[in-house]
């Protein structure tokens, strides 16, 4: 992909290929998921890059010898090689992490990820949409730096407390299969009480899946409008991840007026969520399943949160994230640089990040 693009950016400077009626854009967004594409070697237009969150945790899955090399080109190269340039970023801790890595703190704007609104014919989660028994989700690509096995965790520990709990795993991944063996070695793909092996069919009324046995449903890909049915019957949403950007699943989460535990240590999810007020955010697995616990035991402390997190998702939108990211590219090309949160209100407790 990276020499595609960067051919591509090369021969549109000669008016070549599908970059060349452009010849000279008036700004290149370079997208550093990890690596960037290097393209101010490319063009002389302005770059703006974009990076979601650093990688530091993701680089060992590639091994030794990639997980240095990239770790080295995120850390070391690509702040050197975009010196001047702008960045932008979806959360404050994301712009403290480029901090960290010498990145200018007046070079980095916040333009936060929006959120679409709800599909037709999906209710917003509430009382009516509710499955009857405790059901946790977890909504997340099925990779190992997404730590699902912790969710898996919780649900093994609160079984015996929490009769009939279910955790539906929405998602597919590369994981999945070693997932699907993590849960069977904890037991929970078999009913508790008669060692049935679990069912996993699905409801026909579109409400949702039934699970007659068993704890946990793999439900893989699924379309938009089953997702936010799962997400409407849940009675909390987990996020297990070691790292997000943002966390797009604790807003979509939260349109259904249900609060998300998540990891302090994730960045973007100190965010994303407002400990104690929008959901929880805890050191580990066992303050996690500390924290499931509390709030299926707390039906009013666990509704007053998710009402606080519909409130937070309503002020999203795509839209709205446009029009910021417009704001700081316009400003680029007209030689300015932007910083702090563009296009909405800094989360609460929050300022830009000081070098």
């Amino acid at each position: 992909m990276y020499p595609r693009a960067l051919g591509a950016i090369l021969l549109g400077r000669f008016g070549v290929g599908p970059l060349g009626r452009l010849r000279r854009p008036d700004v290149v967004v370079d997208t550093q998921n990890g690596v960037p594409f290097f393209s101010r070697f490319a063009t002389t237009a302005p770059v703006v890059v974009l990076v979601h969150h650093i990688h530091r945790e993701q680089w060992p899955v590639a091994g030794w010898l990639f997980s240095r090399i990239g770790w080295w080109i995120e850390s070391r190269l690509s702040p050197r090689v975009h010196s001047g340039s702008q960045y932008v970023t979806v959360s404050l801790p994301s712009a403290e992490e480029l901090v960290e890595l010498g990145v200018a703190p007046e070079r980095i704007a916040v333009v936060r990820n929006g959120l679409d609104p709800l599909p037709d014919g999906v209710r917003p989660g509430g009382p009516g949409t509710r499955a009857d028994g405790p059901h946790l989700a977890v909504l997340s690509r099925l990779v190992p730096h997404k730590h699902v096995e912790d969710a898996l965790d919780v649900v093994a520990a609160l079984r015996g407390t929490h009769p009939g709990l279910v955790l539906d795993v929405i998602g597919s991944g590369w994981w999945s299969d070693r997932l699907r063996e993590y849960a069977a070695e904890r037991g929970l793909d078999r009913d508790q009480d008669r060692g049935q092996d679990r069912a996993r069919d699905r409801g026909q009324d579109g409400a949702g899946p039934r699970h007659p046995a068993g704890a946990v449903v793999f439900h893989g890909h699924v379309d938009e409008a089953t997702k936010h049915r799962i997400l409407a019957a849940a009675t909390l949403h987990l996020m297990p991840s070691r790292k997000e950007g943002w966390g797009l699943a604790v807003s979509e989460a939260a349109q259904h007026g249900v609060p998300t535990i998540g990891y302090h240590r994730a960045a973007g999810l100190r965010d994303s969520i407002d400990d104690g007020e929008t959901g929880l955010l805890v050191d580990d697995v066992a303050a996690m399943t500390t924290a499931t616990e509390r709030l299926l035991a707390d039906s009013e402390l666990r509704d007053r949160m998710g009402e606080a997190a519909r409130r937070k998702a309503a002020a999203l939108s795509w839209p709205a994230t446009a029009s910021a990211m417009a704001e700081v590219l316009t400003a680029v090309t007209e030689g300015r640089r932007v910083t702090g949160v563009i296009g909405g209100p800094p989360r609460r407790g929050s300022s830009p990040p000081d070098r």
